[in-house]
């Protein structure tokens, strides 16, 4: 994709916080969410559950104070995904800190920035909550996923043997952190 396409792209394309399920939403979102487990990336499903614990997942989702759901759209309809994990309010001590979870884009809209895009609305309403540090976790055998996060400032730390079990095959997982309140 040229940059001229990826920018027209774009044009179609945005990153917001969702309150509350409209439209379509709520199918567009177990679609993706039904893509991304068969492609391997999944919220730690290996299988694809019905559509009504799907629905119910989502539908926790939004109920929980404590997350923060970003959805990108590309021509209206939703075609990723993430959420900010906030702090609970009893834990003072790490008031400083949120955690990125279910960070993806559907293949099908990948190569038009729409991650890049998520990613930087994330690290500003991170900013604006006033957070220093953001962490995430990732599986060990998504290349592309750690590069990109990498790639924009997330620091490995660590390393887990046994991250996620498919199929009685171990995969290791990788932590990452990224200093907001640092240059």
């Amino acid at each position: 994709m040229t940059e001229d396409s990826a920018r027209d792209a774009l044009k179609s394309a945005r990153i917001e916080e969702l309150g509350a399920f409209t439209g379509n939403d709520l199918p567009d979102l177990c679609d993706i969410t039904a893509d991304a487990i068969i492609d391997g990336d999944g919220f730690l499903w290996v299988d694809v559950p019905r559509a009504k614990v799907l629905e119910n997942y989502w539908h926790g989702v939004l109920l929980v104070p404590e997350r923060s759901l970003f959805v990108a759209r590309l021509d209206g309809r939703i075609v990723g995904s993430a959420q900010l994990f906030h702090p609970s309010v009893n834990n003072e001590s790490g008031a400083f800190g949120a955690q990125i979870t279910t960070f993806f884009i559907t293949r099908r809209a990948r190569g038009r920035g729409l991650a890049r895009a998520m990613m930087g609305r994330l690290i500003d309403a991170a900013k604006a909550r006033s957070y220093t540090t953001l962490d995430l976790d990732v599986r060990g055998d998504r290349a592309a996923a750690i590069a990109f996060f990498e790639g924009h400032g997330f620091t490995c730390w660590g390393e887990r043997p046994r991250y996620a079990r498919v199929r009685g095959k171990y995969f290791a997982g990788r932590y990452y952190t990224k200093f907001l309140d640092t240059a």
